[in-house]
């Protein structure tokens, strides 16, 4: 993979990020940054390598850019998770997440495991919580996908949310699913290869034509 800049350089832009908002402990935290650092850049080539946009590839190559706000804020997401995998839910794990949000206003908790595959397009606003998701996800701005009564979602493979969708609850969301803009599901059950238009309950469900 191509880097923007190499991954010393990338280390220090999070420490100062880190430094200048909240605490950043050189000394006793830059061990575990940089073993982070290093996981999520691997994370990242392996899911840019499969995205069909040209932003994420150059000649090719994968191509990361820390300075592309999508790019960045799926690096952080990565960093903030690989940081609790590597030790636990310790308090650099939450400043990487608080960064995340405060950057891009999106909410990618290093506990919810997205899934290896996944693309973010323009996702100020978006809350993505506990669900089981499938590779090759999609959400845009303002999404939401939560719990409802502790009940929480699975999404299939290549499941796409347009603008204002939601999903909650014991849904059940096939693959090749695209969640119309401002769609809201809740406990219901979506069936592969399917439009899906207004809210629950009264959803309207279309054949998804193509790939």
């Amino acid at each position: 993979m191509h880097l923007e800049i190499n991954k010393h350089d990338l280390v220090e832009l999070v420490e100062r990020q880190l430094q200048n908002l909240f605490s950043y402990n050189q000394t006793l935290e830059g061990y575990l940054l940089r073993a982070g650092v290093d996981r999520a850049v691997r994370a990242c080539e392996y899911c840019f390598q499969h995205m069909g946009t040209r932003y994420y590839k150059r000649e090719g190559v994968v191509y990361f850019n820390p300075f592309h706000s999508g790019q960045y804020c799926t690096f952080l997401y990565f960093l903030s998770r690989e940081v609790y995998q590597i030790a636990g839910p310790v308090i650099l794990a939450d400043r990487i997440y608080y960064l995340n949000k405060a950057l891009n206003g999106v909410d990618l908790f290093y506990e919810v495991e997205l899934p290896k595959i996944f693309l973010l397009d323009h996702p100020v606003g978006s809350v993505m919580g506990r669900a089981d998701y499938g590779d090759y996800f999609q959400f845009s701005q303002n999404c939401t996908v939560g719990n409802n009564h502790s009940s929480y979602p699975k999404l299939g493979e290549r499941v796409t949310m347009m603008s204002g969708a939601k999903v909650v609850g014991a849904s059940v969301v096939g693959n090749d699913v695209v969640l119309s803009a401002n769609c809201y599901v809740k406990d219901a059950h979506i069936p592969n290869k399917t439009l899906v238009f207004g809210s629950s309950p009264d959803l309207i469900l279309k054949p998804k034509q193509g790939d």
